[in-house]
């Protein structure tokens, strides 16, 4: 019987060092699979990082172009906001002219509060007329007259 127990010791002491052989070839497995996903991840990470950077890139080159700094978009921004939104003084805010956006909303405010006399309906009137004869008229100039009149020489009104 203690022949038995020796030889059931012996097996169960292969078993065990076959568990633990097959343990550290899982371990070194694990370690090589760990290191594998840590690689190709790293590398997705880059590839992501570059698209994003080119993605944002464009997408500033676009807004560049877009609304940019340049006579002829704020030409036309500035023209169409002075025709819609003119009484509000919106185009004199874009142009750089925030004495005279106030002075057009200011008006265009005090107009609305007194719309109950019947005068306030004139002065919001006479705004919207200033905007739209201005916005027209950035509209109907060259891109160069526009950016030396109203950039360069910063003429205010009409």
């Amino acid at each position: 019987m203690a022949e038995d127990t020796n030889n059931s010791e012996d097996k169960a002491e292969d078993k065990f060092d076959k568990a633990k052989k097959k343990a550290k070839e899982f371990k070194e497995e694990a370690k090589e699979s760990a290191k594998e996903f840590k690689e190709e991840t790293k590398e997705a990470a880059e590839n992501f990082a570059e698209g994003a950077k080119k993605s944002a890139n464009e997408f500033t080159e676009g807004a560049k172009e877009a609304f940019g700094s340049s006579a002829d978009n704020k030409k036309i921004l500035a023209g169409i906001l002075a025709i819609i939104l003119g009484s509000l003084g919106v185009h004199k805010f874009i142009l750089g002219y925030q004495k005279e956006g106030f002075i057009l909303l200011g008006v265009t405010v005090v107009g609305i509060v007194l719309s109950c006399l019947g005068i306030g309906l004139f002065m919001v009137w006479i705004a919207q007329l200033i905007g739209l004869i201005e916005g027209i008229i950035y509209l109907t100039k060259s891109d160069e007259d526009f950016y030396n009149t109203y950039q360069v020489g910063k003429k205010p009104w009409f």
